[in-house]
C-alpha cells in the first residue's frame, strides 16, 4: 500500500535523451506523467567526444521546476538514474575537472591491451564478474593516468552520483552504478581491492557506496530560490543504473522472467540471488551487475536501438523524410529473416555512416542487399531479436535457471513488431511495458526512502502491474526459421 500525499521527481539521464518525472500517490497506487524531456547529445571538442553534462543539469533543473508546478504542491524528493560507466573527475574543493569523456570515445584500447596481457581476461572476470567492454570504468580511470586531470582529481563521481551532488546529495557511489565500473566484486558487494591494488586503479577517488532507497540530503537553498520551488524536497538515492532501475520497474508476476530492457542498448538477461562467475559465462560475455535488495542482473548487452537511431539520422541529414512509426510500419511488410547482420559486431559501435555499414554487413552475412530503409529497419529488428533469442538461452543455461516469460520493458514496448518478433525468437510469451520503466523503479525507491510505500519488491512490482497494464504478446510462428536465422549467423561469424 502507499500512503497518501506522496509526490517525487524521477530524473531518468539516457545516452539520447534526459527526462523528468512526476511520480504521486492515488487512492490505487502510483501515477507517472513525464514532465519535461531535453535532449542528450555527446560533444566532439578537440578530437575527443563528450557529455555535456552542464546542459543536463540545466535540464534537470527545469523539470524540476515543471514537476513541482503540475503537482500543485512541493516535492517530496528527487533522485537520478543514467547511463552506466562514465563520471566526472572533481578536485579538492568539488569543481569539475571537465566535462565526462563519453563511453563511446575511444580512448581506452592500449590500457585494455596491456591489462589483459598483464593480467588475463579470467583473472579480471574471477574478480568483478562483469562482461568486458573497453569502456568499462576500470578502463577509461587506468587510460587517464597521467593526464593533468587525473594528477588533479581527489574525487571521482558516476554521472548520476555528479549530478546528486550538485543537486544538494552528499558524494555517494550509488550500488548498482558502482558495479559496472568492473571495480566492484558483486559477491561481497564491496569494491574489490585487490584488483585495485594490482592494476593501480584510483578506486579511493570513489565516494562511500550507498544502497538505493537512502535520504542523502536535499536541494540546495540557492537550487530553491534559483528553481522557485516552494521548499527543499530531499536527495534519495535509487537505482542510478538505468537498468537496475528499469528492471526494479518490471512488473513481474512470477520469479522465472527473462527481461529486455530496450533503448540504445538492449539488456538481455535474468534477476538472480547470486552471480554466475564461471569460465564458461565469462566466453559467453555475461554480466553480473548488482541490483536492488542484493540482486544480481545476469545480463549481457546486446547492441540495441542505437542502430535505427543512426539510420534515421543518416538518412535524414540525406534529405529523406523518414521517422521511426511509419519505418516501423514499413518494415513490418517486409519479408523478415531474409537480412540479418551481427548487432553485436564492433563495427557498429561509433557514429556515422550506418546505413552504409549495415548494408555491407548484411551482403557479406546473408549474401542479400539493402535496397531501402523499411528493408534496413527490417533487418535490424530481426538482427536485434535474434540476439535477444541467443542471449535469453545462453542466460538460462549458464544460470541453469527457466524462463516462462520475457518482460520487454523501455523504448521497445510501442514498437508492436519487435515485441512480436522478440516473442517468435524466444517461443516465449512476451509482457510489453511499461516503456518509463526505469521511472517506475526510480519513484518507487524515492517512496521507500521517505517510508511511504511498502518495502517489498513482489508489492512494488504489484503495484506497478496494476498502473500500467502490460501488454502481452504470444508466440505466433515455429522455432525453425529462427533456427536457420542462428545457423546463418554462425556460419559467418
Amino acid at each position: 500500500m502507499t500512503r497518501s500525499g506522496v509526490m517525487v521527481a524521477a530524473v531518468d539521464l539516457g545516452a539520447s535523451s534526459g527526462r523528468v518525472v512526476l511520480a504521486r500517490s492515488t487512492d490505487d497506487g502510483f501515477e507517472l506523467h513525464e514532465v519535461h524531456r531535453f535532449p542528450n547529445e555527446a560533444v566532439r571538442a578537440g578530437g575527443r567526444l563528450y557529455w555535456d553534462v552542464l546542459s543536463l543539469f540545466r535540464g534537470v533543473g527545469e523539470g524540476l521546476r515543471r514537476a513541482e508546478r503540475e503537482a500543485g504542491g512541493p516535492l517530496d524528493s528527487i533522485g537520478v538514474d543514467s547511463w552506466a560507466v562514465d563520471y566526472g573527475l572533481l578536485d579538492a574543493d568539488g569543481a569539475l575537472l571537465g566535462n565526462p569523456l563519453c563511453y563511446r570515445e575511444p580512448h581506452t584500447e592500449v590500457t585494455v591491451e596491456r591489462i589483459l596481457a598483464e593480467l588475463g581476461a579470467d583473472v579480471l572476470y574471477d574478480h568483478t564478474g562483469i562482461q568486458l567492454q573497453p569502456f568499462n570504468t576500470l578502463f577509461q580511470l587506468l587510460a587517464r593516468q597521467g593526464s593533468a586531470q587525473g594528477a588533479a582529481a581527489a574525487h571521482a563521481l558516476l554521472v548520476p552520483d555528479l549530478i546528486t551532488h550538485w543537486l544538494g546529495g552528499a558524494q555517494v557511489t550509488e550500488l548498482t552504478n558502482a558495479s559496472t565500473t568492473a571495480l566492484l566484486d558483486p559477491r561481497t558487494m564491496q569494491w574489490s581491492q585487490s584488483l585495485a591494488t594490482r592494476l593501480g586503479a584510483p578506486v579511493d577517488l570513489f565516494a562511500p557506496l550507498r544502497a538505493p532507497g537512502e535520504i542523502v540530503g536535499e536541494l540546495r537553498r540557492d537550487l530553491v530560490t534559483e528553481l522557485g520551488l516552494a521548499s527543499a524536497p530531499a536527495i534519495a538515492t535509487v537505482p542510478s543504473h538505468d537498468t537496475a532501475a528499469a528492471v526494479a520497474g518490471i512488473p513481474a508476476a512470477v520469479a522465472d522472467f527473462g527481461y529486455v530492457c530496450t533503448g540504445t542498448w538492449a539488456l538481455v538477461g535474468l534477476e538472480l540471488d547470486h552471480p554466475v562467475i564461471t569460465e564458461e559465462s565469462r566466453l559467453a560475455n555475461f554480466t553480473n551487475e548488482v541490483g536492488v535488495d542484493g540482486s544480481i542482473r545476469f545480463l549481457r548487452n546486446v547492441t540495441g536501438f542505437w542502430l535505427l537511431q543512426e539510420c534515421l539520422r543518416e538518412w535524414r541529414a540525406r534529405g529523406l523524410d523518414v521517422d521511426a512509426p511509419s519505418l516501423t510500419d514499413a518494415a513490418a511488410r517486409t519479408e523478415g529473416l531474409r537480412r540479418l547482420i551481427d548487432v553485436q559486431d564492433p563495427a557498429f559501435s561509433a557514429p556515422g555512416s550506418m546505413p552504409d555499414r549495415i548494408a555491407d554487413a548484411c551482403l557479406r552475412t546473408s549474401g542479400a542487399t539493402l535496397t531501402s530503409p523499411a528493408e534496413t529497419a527490417r533487418c535490424i529488428f530481426d538482427s536485434i531479436a535474434l540476439a535477444v533469442r541467443r542471449a535469453i538461452g545462453d542466460a538460462m543455461r549458464l544460470a541453469d535457471r527457466p524462463v516462462s516469460v520475457v518482460h520487454i520493458v523501455g523504448g521497445g514496448v510501442s514498437n508492436a513488431l519487435f515485441c512480436q518478433l522478440v516473442a517468435d525468437a524466444c517461443q516465449l510469451p512476451v509482457i510489453a511495458g511499461p516503456v518509463e520503466a526505469a521511472s517506475w523503479g526510480n519513484a518507487m525507491f524515492q517512496a521507500r526512502a521517505l517510508g511511504r510505500a511498502d518495502t517489498s519488491m513482489a508489492d512494488i512490482r504489484g503495484l506497478i502491474r496494476r498502473a500500467v497494464h502490460p501488454v502481452t504478446y504470444r508466440v505466433a510462428s515455429s522455432h525453425e526459421p529462427w533456427q536457420r536465422a542462428e545457423r546463418v549467423l554462425q556460419d559467418h561469424g
